[in-house]
């Protein structure tokens, strides 16, 4: 049980990645904050954890919005009065040719995937005990990319600067902080990418992977198990890059 007592937050929990790494983080004993946009999601997951025994709470919030933001780490110390784990998993992507993508459209992207994990961690970093974690995650389009997604792999590459660039600004002793990319996961946003669909970007079954696949990494990253790995990308896709 290697979250027993330990307050994880974790963004993106409605679904997918976010919401299999809510659910293993709570079967080891934490208690989970589940972020998300969309309530029934969110208390879906909530249910979930219950059910089998664990303890999660959820919380509306839109990444899109710096005061929701901060409202909602407020309401997580305001209970818990401390956060030893942030999960930071939501993330969104466009599919526009940069030539014809309306800048608002990148801000707000850049808002979810990027902006929002800067703040995330301003406001979390003075209330994490001694052995706390960040995981941010990445994808393998940090690496290697498709056309019309641009803005996605930039924030992702941005993403890891990020990771490798505080971490020498902080204890590892204190607060690690690492990143896990992940390649093609059996998820909505996979199977609803308009490259996917009109065979622009092939996927392979095989290097397809699971939300708890991914779950497991994050978990370990998170985990004192990880107590060496700090400011460095776990790559978990399936021998994905490779192939590219």
């Amino acid at each position: 049980m290697r979250f027993t007592d330990k307050i994880c937050v974790v963004t993106g929990g409605t679904s997918g990645i976010g919401r299999a790494t809510c659910v293993r983080l709570a079967a080891e004993g934490g208690t989970v904050a589940v972020l998300g946009r969309d309530r029934a999601d969110g208390l879906e997951t909530v249910r979930i954890i219950a059910k089998a025994g664990g303890k999660a709470v959820f919380l509306s919030c839109d990444l899109m919005k710096p005061r929701a933001i901060t409202t909602t780490v407020h309401k997580v110390l305001a209970k818990y009065h401390r956060i030893d784990v942030l999960v930071a998993d939501a993330a969104m992507m466009t599919f526009d040719k940069l030539i014809d993508l309306p800048l608002p459209k990148w801000d707000e992207l850049m808002l979810v995937n990027l902006r929002s994990l800067v703040q995330l961690t301003q406001l979390c970093l003075p209330h994490m005990p001694s052995g706390s974690a960040i995981v941010a995650i990445s994808s393998v389009h940090a690496y290697q990319t498709t056309a019309n997604v641009v803005p996605y792999a930039t924030s992702k590459g941005g993403l890891e600067a990020f990771v490798r660039g505080l971490s020498i600004e902080l204890d590892r002793k204190q607060t690690r902080i690492n990143a896990v990319a992940p390649g093609a996961v059996d998820t909505p946003m996979l199977w609803s990418n308009p490259n996917v669909e009109n065979g622009t970007e092939q996927i392979d079954r095989a290097t397809v992977g699971t939300p708890e696949e991914l779950a497991a990494a994050i978990a370990f990253m998170a985990s004192a198990e990880a107590s060496f790995v700090h400011g460095t990308t776990l790559v978990v896709d399936g021998g994905r890059l490779a192939q590219l």
